[in-house]
């Protein structure tokens, strides 16, 4: 119980004591019947302004995003022991009510020390931490679902519904993921789902859509993966619309799926991934025309709450990225460039710098000139060919590997999408101070058919602290931990235990427990959610658990549900 406590008291100090600000959450939230948290990746506010005029730029009688009539404030998303944070660690925080380590995915960090921005429990470290999807399936019966850009085991959908120390193990996050028995996913990631995870998908009653766009479309059933590309799905505006679904859509099928005859209500988070790929790569286009797509997915979502009467709506990105501007230093009287000046450019690009680079890959060097013109509107010039020429990835380059490798005709040897990104920005008014995270606070916007939303200035955990109000299972999170990810060591303290677990890295075993008390054993394998029991000549049965089984090799444990061993009683 002292442990619990300490993960209670920590969850909410983290906002009302270690950063010394009154609660922007309203005392009283009337519960709703169904959630959906829209996350923006690696947004920035800057980001928003930019798709906002690129969208009032093309269609000057659009002024406002579908998002802006519900604008309430900003978050500060940290991790748990620096300032800026990455997706992991800060959506983990959203959905557990407490930040994390870099890399984390749903788990307790450790401590670094004097670093530290909030108390930690160093016996805590690596475990597990129950997610608000995962609360809102076992507390409530809701139903669940996952929308994004991504592929699937990435780390926000990850942080929703899986639990690892490092967001780069798919082999650990992509079975928790499939074993966690959600009723709707769409995305990216077709080459990552193997076989196993199609068979348990296909065993319990999926429709499993990969690649089949009218499938997804015409599907009827109660509960579907459906799945697009072998990674990520391509840039909004780079997208065949033939084979591939907008965000919009995915998130409405998604919604219209888990609302279907459904009395309990639902939890739904939907992800615009690729707003912090676009950023990573300093591309203006993707940055801006991303951010669209996903204001269109939240134009969706907005129309199903409104009408539906019971829904509440979080909008809010996990962290900033590349340190946008609107205007740059290497523009002379940048202030006083009129919108065509600024945007004109900018809106004549008809790829992001990932789409451009696929269509340079096809095109020979002679006939580049042509199709810049067409998709970008203007020619190269001789250096700029030179350029392209020797990227080292241009597949119909004229120079070899080598020659590439030590021309001095060129400044330029990186990659083509890199040297793509850098023409935009160079021939646009848009600046970038970096490629990585940074440390702003990120825009909150909210719908609550009472208006009951928080406002101001707030903590990345008093967000967790309102989603789970919306959900009454307010400081539920820590005892649900408690219970369904107990050390086994604790659990069968009075049983014989066996542990199977890889030889080396390279060695893909799926970590095995076996417990014996008497003629009776529990037989489970890690990331799963399926236990065998045995008890002498009897027939073996299987228990099907409402969360998942985590092996964390940190600690060489196994967390599971505590209730676990009572059959062996």
């Amino acid at each position: 119980m002292i442990r619990l406590k300490k993960l209670a008291i920590i969850s909410l100090s983290c906002s009302l004591t270690i950063f010394g600000v009154a609660a922007k959450v309203p005392e009283k939230v009337t519960p709703v019947k169904n959630i959906i948290l829209m996350i923006p990746d690696g947004t920035s506010l800057s980001s928003i302004s930019l798709a906002r005029w690129y969208q009032r730029y093309n269609n000057p009688q659009e002024i406002h995003l579908n998002i802006d009539p519900y604008i309430c404030g900003t978050v500060l998303t940290t991790s748990s022991n620096a300032p800026i944070g990455d997706s992991a660690p800060t959506t983990s925080c959203y959905m557990t009510g407490i930040p994390s380590i870099t890399g984390f995915i749903s788990t307790y960090p450790y401590s670094d020390g004097d670093n530290d921005l909030i108390p930690l429990d160093p016996t805590l470290a690596y475990r597990p931490l129950a997610t608000v999807l995962e609360a809102g399936k076992i507390l409530r019966d809701k139903k669940s679902g996952l929308v994004f850009t991504c592929e699937f085991p990435h780390a926000t959908p990850a942080d929703c519904s899986a639990h690892s120390y490092s967001r780069k193990r798919y082999d650990v996050i992509a079975p928790q993921m499939v074993a966690q028995d959600m009723d709707v996913v769409i995305g990216g990631g077709v080459s990552i789902l193997n076989d196993d995870m199609r068979n348990t998908l296909k065993k319990n009653n999926y429709g499993l859509f990969l690649n089949d766009l009218n499938g997804m479309r015409n599907y009827k059933g109660n509960k579907m993966w459906a799945l697009y590309e072998d990674k990520d799905i391509p840039y909004d505006i780079d997208r065949d619309s033939t084979t591939t679904p907008s965000l919009a859509e995915m998130t409405a099928k998604a919604i219209s799926m888990l609302d279907y005859n459904n009395e309990k209500g639902f939890f739904l988070m939907v992800e615009g991934s690729k707003v912090d790929w676009a950023a990573h790569a300093n591309d203006p286009v993707g940055v801006a025309t991303e951010f669209l797509a996903f204001d269109k997915a939240c134009k969706v979502a907005l129309d199903f709450a409104r009408k539906d009467g019971n829904t509440a709506i979080v909008i809010l990105s996990d962290h900033g990225n590349s340190g946008l501007s609107i205007g740059k230093q290497s523009y002379k009287n940048y202030d006083k460039l009129s919108k065509k000046q600024l945007f004109g450019q900018l809106t004549r690009f008809k790829y992001t710098a990932a789409g451009l680079t696929n269509l340079i890959n096809k095109t020979p060097l002679v006939e580049l000139n042509k199709l810049f013109r067409e998709v970008c509107g203007f020619d190269l010039s001789k250096e700029e060919l030179d350029n392209i020429n020797n990227c080292k990835d241009y597949s119909l380059s004229t120079l070899s590997k080598e020659q590439r490798k030590n021309s001095d005709t060129a400044l330029y040897s990186g990659s083509l999408e890199s040297y793509i990104s850098s023409l935009y920005t160079d021939k646009t008014s848009i600046g970038f101070t970096t490629h990585g995270h940074t440390g702003e606070e990120v825009l909150l916007a909210a719908y609550h058919p009472r208006d009951e939303r928080p406002m101001g200035m707030i903590l990345n955990t008093e967000i967790n602290q309102y989603l789970c109000k919306l959900f009454d299972i307010e400081n539920k999170l820590p005892g649900l931990t408690s219970q369904i990810f107990a050390p086994h060591d604790e659990v069968f303290k009075n049983c014989k235990v066996e542990i199977t677990k890889p030889q080396d890295k390279k060695d893909k075993t799926i970590p095995r427990l076996r417990v014996t008390n008497g003629k009776k054993s529990l037989e489970l394998r890690a990331y799963t959610s399926t236990v065998t029991l045995r008890d002498g000549k009897k027939k073996p049965s299987d228990i099907v658990l409402k969360s998942v089984i985590v092996y964390v090799d940190k600690t060489n444990k196994f967390y599971l549900p505590k209730d676990l061993v009572n059959y062996l009683n």
